[in-house]
């Protein structure tokens, strides 16, 4: 089986109910047999809980993603409570990369959200671009989290710091199919779509959906010149080792 560890399929600013479904029949037709929403906000993290809710094999994350630094409150403000847990805390993190982002309303609300995570034994999906050097000194604070580095798009020396200074996976999506981007080790990798966008090669040009998972892990499977059987086997295992799956009851 294989896992899309990172989607916006609930989001209907992308996709209709019908899409969804649609996508969703798809997906599983070529063994993408789980999916996790992920949650930009708080508004749109509850919309991924409900889409989930309704869904087998369908789970989700709660985040609010740095781009809302400046807008969104912090979650200690909100009073939220985990009434009904996510698999992860996410996609949240530090993105530099447009002008005008606000350094210090980024970091603090990272903080927040690593906070919500330790204090619910939760993983995290980090969003991170562009500012890998505040990312480091920010989690070093929080020793005990675990997580992914969604959608890497850095260099070979921060990667070579995310595999020698933390345990966290690095997600592979369809960017790597059109890109020179450094190839994190098998044992580290989880696969993802992060549907609508990053539609990998040979479907560039057109909207990105969680079935194209079997496609990033055929480029995968060529360019480790490994048998298609292993990378589905080991990156569904270590998909089920971050997110505890079978223990979570959701």
């Amino acid at each position: 089986m294989l896992i899309d560890t990172h989607c916006h399929l609930h989001d209907r600013e992308f996709f209709t109910a019908k899409q969804a479904e649609e996508i969703l029949k798809r997906a599983h037709e070529k063994n993408v047999q789980r999916i996790i929403c992920i949650g930009t906000s708080h508004e749109d993290s509850l919309n991924a809980r409900d889409f989930a809710s309704t869904h087998n094999n369908v789970y989700w994350t709660y985040g609010i993603h740095p781009e809302g630094a400046v807008r969104e409150l912090i979650v200690a403000g909100r009073g939220f409570k985990m009434d009904v847990s996510p698999v992860a805390i996410g996609e949240v993190g530090l993105d530099y990369h447009y002008e005008g982002y606000d350094r210090e309303a980024q970091i603090r609300l990272f903080e927040e959200m690593l906070q919500l995570a330790s204090d619910n034994g939760l993983p995290v999906s980090f969003h991170v671009r562009e500012a890998f050097d505040d990312f480091f000194p920010v989690i070093s604070n929080f020793s005990k989290i675990r997580g992914v580095v969604h959608s890497f798009s850095d260099n070979k020396k921060n990667l070579k710091r995310i595999l020698n200074e933390t345990d966290f996976y690095v997600g592979v999506n369809g960017m790597a199919t059109y890109s020179t981007l450094p190839t994190p080790p098998l044992d580290r990798i989880l696969l993802e779509t992060d549907a609508p966008f990053l539609t990998p090669v040979p479907f560039r040009g057109i909207i990105n959906e969680c079935g194209y998972i079997y496609e990033i892990a055929q480029w995968l499977s060529d360019k480790l010149a490994v048998d298609f059987d292993i990378i589905e086997r080991e990156t569904t295992k270590n998909a089920e080792k971050l997110f505890k799956f079978n223990s979570t009851g959701v």
